[in-house]
This record gives C-alpha cells, structure tokens and sequence, in this order.
C-alpha cells in the first residue's frame, strides 16, 4: 500500500509540475531568496503577465 502511494504522490507532482500549477509558488520563492527587496506581485498579475511573454515570444510549443 505504501508503494501505491508513492508512486500516486510521484504521479500527481509529475501532473501538476507539467501544468504550471505550482509555479507561482515556485516564483515566490524565488524571489524571495534572490531578490528579497523586491515586490512580489499577486498571483493573477503573474500569470498575467507570464501569458503575455508566451504570447510575445511563443517559442517552441505545439499549438
């Protein structure tokens, strides 16, 4: 049973890592390590703006 659980836990981060769910998190963070001085902004202004850059500079996606 502790193994199905594992490999559930592996699953849902391999998930939610692929979507961008924990991203904003992950920015947080960031910026709080590197740049603590700076403002952080709130989460919808992040994926906001993020958006905006893949709009700007789609790179290589599928659609």
């Amino acid at each position: 049973m502790a193994g199905l659980r594992r490999g559930w836990a592996s699953v849902r981060w391999f998930v939610t890592s692929l979507m961008g769910d924990t991203a904003y998190a992950t920015y947080v963070e960031h910026q709080r390590r590197v740049h603590p001085d700076a403002p952080v902004p709130d989460e919808r202004t992040f994926w906001r703006e993020r958006f905006a850059e893949q709009d700007r500079t789609p790179g290589s996606r599928c659609c």
